[in-house]
């Protein structure tokens, strides 16, 4: 995708995605490395145009009704239920999980997100926020870029991410609740801190941290390190978070029970590949 097309999207001279070094991208990344360093998450505003907002909620009300919603009995790692671990582990704490995505693969190649999601010079800025020589659309053929569906009364429960980063664009903005919180660095590789999640998980919220967004914000965070949620949402619309997942090595493919819980479904590809991770943490 060319600049010119990328111009209509972005405002490129706060943003110029195909000019690392200019004034506009050192600002904005040596104040997203600063509060990455310091948080595992930073926010940049508006960088889909105001102008589209309109545009942007109504892409995603569109393929909303795409989105698979049922109800699920979860763990923090979406993993399959084990009784044999201690009473006392995080994974015995069942929540249950009502919010709902839409697929990778039911998302038109023409929406806003699909042509933020494909343009090399948004991943290039990307991965100068986050330190990291390159970042990989996920192998996923669902979860590489999805539609997060909150509806009235619905929630996120708290959960780590399979991808290391997380990047997220608020499409849709709820009248009410909807808030994300999370727990920076609240587990690290080789140290899953269980007694700390546990504590989370049973009310403690020192270590709990809120953004506030708004429609056309682009969030960067370190998903699989820190306990995250997005709190119930009041009133009568929905909100609606495109999430652009990503990763610092190729080839990242999400696990059959996770998939087939975030989407009803899996691909062959689920099934016939082993995942990559660059950790031993649990998923």
């Amino acid at each position: 995708m060319g600049s010119d097309v990328i111009d209509g999207v972005v405002d490129t001279g706060r943003y110029p995605l195909d000019h690392p070094g200019a004034p506009g991208w050192s600002r904005t990344v040596g104040r997203a490395r600063e509060e990455l360093r310091a948080l595992g998450a930073t926010v940049l505003r508006d960088v889909v145009r105001p102008e589209l907002r309109d545009r942007l909620r109504a892409e995603g009300d569109a393929v909303a009704p795409d989105a698979h919603t049922a109800s699920a009995r979860v763990n923090v790692y979406n993993t399959d239920p084990d009784p044999t671990l201690p009473a006392t582990h995080p994974a015995r704490v069942a929540l249950t999980r009502r919010n709902a995505f839409v697929a990778r693969d039911r998302i038109p190649a023409d929406h806003l997100v699909q042509r933020l999601y494909a343009h090399a010079g948004f991943r290039r800025l990307l991965a100068a926020c986050f330190e990291l020589d390159d970042v990989h659309p996920l192998a996923d053929p669902y979860s590489g870029l999805t539609l997060n569906v909150v509806a009235p009364g619905d929630d996120h429960p708290w959960h780590f991410d399979t991808n290391e980063i997380a990047v997220s664009l608020l499409t849709r903005e709820p009248e009410a609740g909807g808030t994300f919180e999370f727990c920076p660095g609240i587990r690290a590789p080789g140290d899953e801190n269980l007694a700390g999640v546990r504590a989370v998980l049973d009310g403690d919220r020192t270590p709990v941290r809120s953004l506030e967004l708004r429609p056309g914000d682009l969030q960067l965070f370190r998903g699989r390190f820190a306990l995250h949620r997005v709190t119930p949402v009041a009133g009568a619309s929905a909100r609606h978070t495109a999430i652009f997942a990503y990763s610092d090595r190729p080839g990242v493919i999400g696990s059959p029970t996770r998939t087939r819980q975030l989407f009803g479904r899996v691909d062959a590809l689920h099934l016939g590949a082993a995942s990559v991770r660059s950790d031993t943490l649990l998923d």
